[in-house]
């Protein structure tokens, strides 16, 4: 199957992200979007990135890849994660950042060129009394960050 990039809007990325992504709701923003679609223009995966979900990061030159889901094409997820860092740099930013759970390999980050940057213990949520929140299952997860090769 040959694939291409193409741009998404966000609605469009929420939607797709809502149909297939295993274990999260789609992203509330982003500063941008793309897709990856098949030969007969079929959508076959996103990649939403916006800025930093943890604030230490978010420093005007580091964006973050909130999510990418495919609907399980080969290399779909590769594509992206090259693509996200291309468009990211051509935008100006320094750094692209990314996590995954314990249970994901990182094959597809890998095949792209990212590297790990560091290992994360599971933590409690992002509850707390001055900003209650509603579990989304995440919780009690160790993570890895990734980091886009510079």
């Amino acid at each position: 199957m040959s694939l291409h990039l193409v741009p998404v809007r966000f609605r469009d990325a929420r939607a797709f992200v809502s149909m297939w992504h295993r274990h999260n709701k789609p992203p509330v923003g982003m500063v941008f979007a793309l897709g990856v679609a098949d030969e007969d223009g079929v959508l076959r995966g996103v990649a939403t990135v916006g800025r930093p979900v943890a604030r230490m990061w978010d420093n005007g030159q580091t964006l973050e890849v909130t999510r990418t889901c495919t609907d399980g094409t080969r290399n779909a997820n590769s594509l992206l994660y090259g693509a996200a860092w291309r468009a990211a740099k051509a935008l100006g930013y320094t750094r692209l950042i990314t996590y995954t759970q314990a249970e994901e390999s990182g094959a597809s980050l890998r095949a792209a060129g990212w590297r790990i940057v560091a290992e994360r213990a599971p933590r409690r949520g992002w509850d707390c009394p001055s900003r209650p929140r509603t579990a989304n299952g995440t919780e009690q997860m160790p993570r890895t960050l990734w980091e886009a090769a510079a």
